[in-house]
């Protein structure tokens, strides 16, 4: 998990005004794990056409929509914890290449930035939810699956 329980629904809650429980903080763990895994393997096929054998910040493919999502994360002055992101990655199939130092140190904010754009899309799905159910986590996924 890339955070404590407590900061990921306060952090959620500063994104979108969305209320998550503990039930959803696994689902939540585990949809941001795998976004950053699928932007890293897409930058490592950046960094292989280049040739480079270690991705960098630059070869991840950041959308205008997760940069502006980026920002507004950092603006909610909220941290996660790089430890915690590399233990989850290291949990999934591995990369092919690593990653530069460059990229490592960023891993949080696009960590937060992931999270941030999931609580907004949770909103645009449903605009007066409050805590997001199945059927919306399946939709979201969905979503990201398509676009991602």
């Amino acid at each position: 998990m890339v955070m404590g329980t407590k900061h990921l629904q306060k952090l959620f809650c500063k994104a979108s005004g969305l209320e998550i429980d503990r039930s959803d903080i696994k689902r939540l763990g585990d949809f941001i794990g795998t976004r950053l895994r699928d932007l890293l393997v897409l930058g490592q096929v950046s960094a292989s056409v280049n040739g480079r054998d270690i991705i960098d910040y630059h070869d991840v493919p950041i959308t205008a929509g997760l940069q502006l999502s980026i920002r507004e994360f950092r603006e909610l002055d909220e941290e996660l914890s790089l430890s915690a992101i590399l233990e989850q990655l290291a949990a999934l199939p591995p990369l092919r290449m690593g990653v530069s130092d460059m990229l490592e140190q960023k891993l949080p904010e696009l960590a937060g930035g992931i999270t941030v754009s999931l609580a907004k899309v949770f909103k645009v799905i449903n605009p007066e939810m409050k805590n997001p159910g199945t059927r919306e986590w399946e939709q979201v996924e969905e979503i990201y699956r398509i676009l991602l």
